[in-house]
């Protein structure tokens, strides 16, 4: 059966299925099952399609069809213009989190702290760009870990980044330049109206914190001015509604010009703010 056949008949089944995206996912496995990049899966659709090929592709449907995520069954998403592995132990990167990654580079920094990593993809990120720095990742999930570990090694990263299992800063020595996080905020009583893609494919510790979805912040504001640095800096991504509360918190230990950024949107999704010299 030739590739365009096979495209054509899974966009049915995926639309059928409720997914919403359905087109473009449909391209994203076909390109997977047959190992070529998305981008040259054109000049592949007019070729048969090998009975190997045929029966990967089936598994990633009904995958898809189950409402896992794209990234999940093909194991990597692009954040930053770099490729990040991604399992059920990690948060999928999103595109509004490169806001916070965005912001962290408007200013140089020596050393990052990177609260809750996951995958990596933020504080690695920030690492890419800025080649003299060091970091460090902490997550209280191994697992989530040796994800980030995996990253850091295939970005040729590993020498410049410590990844440590820690409750947020319970197992963190010194003091950094910049801490940046994208912590639990969706509030207890959101989380039955997420995507099904969301709700039953990633770890529910990385997307609520119980309650109003502001306890993290709240925790960590706590402990910020043991590990940030006179003049340094703090980046946290925010739900859209938590921008004052999250400023209240950090004003709250005086730090200063807390200002919120948004999204592609209009969504506000990032506060920042600074501990005076």
């Amino acid at each position: 059966m030739q590739g365009g056949v096979l495209l054509r008949e899974a966009v049915t089944k995926l639309r059928e299925a409720g997914i919403a995206s359905a087109a473009g996912d449909a391209r994203r496995l076909l390109a997977h099952a047959l190992r070529v990049s998305p981008e040259r899966l054109t000049l592949a659709l007019h070729d048969p399609v090998a009975e190997e090929a045929q029966a990967r592709f089936a598994r990633f449907l009904a995958a898809r069809m189950d409402f896992q995520p794209v990234s999940q069954i093909t194991g990597a998403r692009l954040f930053w213009g770099r490729k990040f592995k991604v399992t059920q132990d990690t948060l999928d990167p999103r595109p509004e989190t490169e806001i916070l990654v965005e912001r962290a580079l408007q200013q140089p920094f020596r050393n990052v702290l990177d609260l809750g990593t996951g995958t990596g993809c933020i504080l690695l990120s920030c690492l890419a760009e800025m080649p003299k720095a060091t970091g460090v990742g902490v997550d209280l999930s191994p697992q989530a870990l040796a994800v980030a570990q995996s990253n850091a090694d295939n970005l040729g990263l590993s020498e410049r980044v410590r990844l440590t299992v820690s409750d947020w800063f319970d197992a963190v020595d010194g003091m950094f330049d910049l801490i940046v996080s994208n912590p639990p905020y969706i509030a207890q009583d959101e989380m039955a109206g997420l995507a099904r893609d969301v709700l039953d494919w990633e770890p529910h510790s990385a997307l609520t914190p119980g309650g109003d979805g502001l306890s993290a912040y709240a925790k960590i504001a706590r402990g910020l001015l043991v590990h940030l640095a006179p003049g340094g800096r703090i980046l946290f991504e925010i739900g859209p509604t938590q921008g004052a509360a999250v400023c209240g918190f950090l004003s709250e230990i005086g730090l200063d010009g807390c200002r919120i950024w948004p999204d592609l949107d209009g969504r506000d999704r990032v506060v920042e703010a600074r501990r005076p010299l």
